[in-house]
C-alpha cells in the first residue's frame, strides 16, 4: 500500500509544471502595438518599456537555445508591419545588458543578446513578412530595467 502512495505522489509530483509557462504570443503586449508598413516615419520608431520578467527564456521555455534572458509571459509589444523592399530590424538601447525575443508572422522565433553592441540587442529581418511580429525585451542578469526599443528599415 505504502508503495502505491508513493509512486502516486511521484508520478503527480513529475506531471506537475515546473518553471515559469513559455511565452504567450495571444496575450495583449503590455507596452502597446502599432501598424507599420515599409517607408515609415519616424524612422526609428521608439517605444519606452521595462524590459525584464520572472520567465528564464533559457531554462524554462521550449523556446531556442538562443534565446535567453529574464522575460514576461506576455509580449512587451507588437508589430503589425506591412512588407516592401526594405529590411526590418528590432533593436534595444539600455544602461544593462537587453535580450531580443521575437515571434515573427511565420511563426519562428528569433533571439539576440548582444547583436547590437555594449549589452544591446538586435534583431534582423532580411527579407521580412507581412503580418505580426510580437517582440519581448528581456534583461540577461534578471530584474528589470529601463529600456527603448527600435524599430527602423535602416542597417
Amino acid at each position: 500500500m505504502k508503495t502505491r502512495v508513493l509512486a502516486a505522489a511521484a508520478a503527480l509530483l513529475l506531471s506537475a509544471p515546473f518553471g515559469a509557462q513559455a511565452q504567450d504570443s495571444s496575450k495583449t503586449a503590455t507596452y502597446g502595438e502599432i501598424v507599420l508598413r515599409a517607408g515609415f516615419t519616424p524612422d526609428p520608431y521608439r517605444v519606452s518599456v521595462t524590459a525584464g520578467g520572472s520567465i528564464d527564456a533559457y531554462a524554462d521555455t521550449p523556446l531556442p537555445a538562443a534565446c535567453v534572458g529574464k522575460v514576461a509571459d506576455a509580449p512587451d509589444f507588437e508589430v503589425t508591419y506591412e512588407a516592401g523592399r526594405l529590411p526590418l530590424v528590432f533593436r534595444t538601447l539600455s544602461s544593462v545588458d537587453t535580450t531580443l525575443i521575437i515571434n515573427g508572422p511565420d511563426g519562428e522565433w528569433s533571439c539576440d543578446d548582444d547583436g547590437y553592441g555594449d549589452g544591446d540587442a538586435q534583431v534582423r529581418f532580411d527579407k521580412p513578412r507581412s503580418g505580426t511580429y510580437d517582440v519581448w525585451i528581456g534583461t540577461f542578469g534578471g530584474g528589470t530595467a529601463n529600456a527603448t526599443l527600435l524599430i527602423t528599415e535602416t542597417p
